[in-house]
């Protein structure tokens, strides 16, 4: 069986469909509310801050993937996100359970040097220090030799359906609203974006892998890197209309962040847009040669026909 701990986000639906598509047709999907992707997967609903909870939802699990996600909220994420990492470890380990490890890019320093895996930490912000935490926690315990594991990291997120990300909210959400486009603070420094099918197609593959494990995976991205610029530019030639934008600045930002608790919780992510956002992902396209990239036009595509 393989388990997905966290699979009502975007991430975690694609990959239960891709795990059925390609890999196995014996999936559990856990979540405080759980609920099928596929007609033949078994839920199981589970706090999985409880450790309890967490040992019961991995019985009999060959391969779990954690894809748990929590709401921008820093308080939420130093409570929570460490001791439900804690618990889950230690349920791989009573239950002989290997673990694909969904990560992000916020342990990362919020510059314009190139991120490889062997990238040394230096978050920027709370939310940073608890992903580096949480990180750290999975690599010790491959290092011991006590838990066989594998992180996958993807950097910002672009997708569609239920894809939550800056860019979607401020690009694609917009559109459909025929409001006018928004982009943080430059719109000529580089981007980085994962087509969200991707990443859930690439980590069910890694986590397919016997020989992946141990080590750290950065997911696949469309080689051609582009600013905003020439990403609103390529939706423009897209949609068949010109897609107006605005950049807002940083002092925006900073006042707003006063008033409005969510701007203040995005605050700390804001340095990454300031500078090319270089993430290289050369080591799985080097191991997985055949692995088709969506490229950025046929993601736009897909987000049109799909808004239509």
């Amino acid at each position: 069986m393989q388990t997905i701990l966290g699979a009502s986000g975007q991430i975690g639906e694609e990959l239960a469909r891709e795990l059925k598509r390609n890999f196995t047709s014996d999936i559990r999907i856990v979540s405080r509310d759980a609920k099928k992707v596929n007609d033949t997967d078994t839920v199981f609903s589970a706090d999985l801050t409880i450790k309890e909870k967490a040992v019961e939802a991995l019985k009999d699990t060959e391969i779990a993937y954690f894809t748990l996600g929590l709401p921008m909220n820093s308080d939420l994420w130093e409570k929570q996100f460490s001791l439900i990492v804690r618990n889950v470890i230690d349920a791989c380990k009573i239950n002989q359970t290997k673990l694909v490890f969904f990560d992000n890019t916020y342990m990362y320093p919020q510059d314009d040097r190139l991120l490889t895996e062997e990238t040394v930490f230096d978050p920027v912000g709370r939310k940073g220090k608890v992903r580096k935490e949480m990180a750290e926690m999975i690599l010790n315990e491959i290092k011991s030799g006590e838990l066989t594991a594998v992180i996958c990291r993807a950097p910002e997120f672009y997708g569609p359906a239920k894809t939550q990300s800056i860019t979607n909210t401020l690009i694609f959400d917009n559109i459909k609203q025929n409001k006018k486009l928004k982009v943080l603070l430059r719109d000529n420094t580089l981007r980085s974006l994962i087509w969200t099918p991707d990443a859930s197609r690439a980590a069910a593959l890694i986590g397919n892998t016997p020989d992946a494990y141990g080590q750290t995976w950065h997911l696949p991205i469309d080689d051609n890197k582009v600013n905003y610029k020439q990403f609103i530019a390529l939706a423009s030639k897209i949609y068949g209309k010109e897609l107006k934008y605005s950049v807002i600045p940083e002092f925006v930002f900073k006042i707003g962040a006063i008033f409005n608790k969510r701007l203040k919780e995005l605050q700390e992510l804001l340095p990454r847009y300031k500078y090319d956002n270089l993430f290289d992902d050369s080591k799985f396209k080097k191991r997985f040669p055949d692995f088709q990239v969506t490229t950025y036009e046929q993601g736009i595509q897909q987000i049109k026909n799909e808004q239509q």
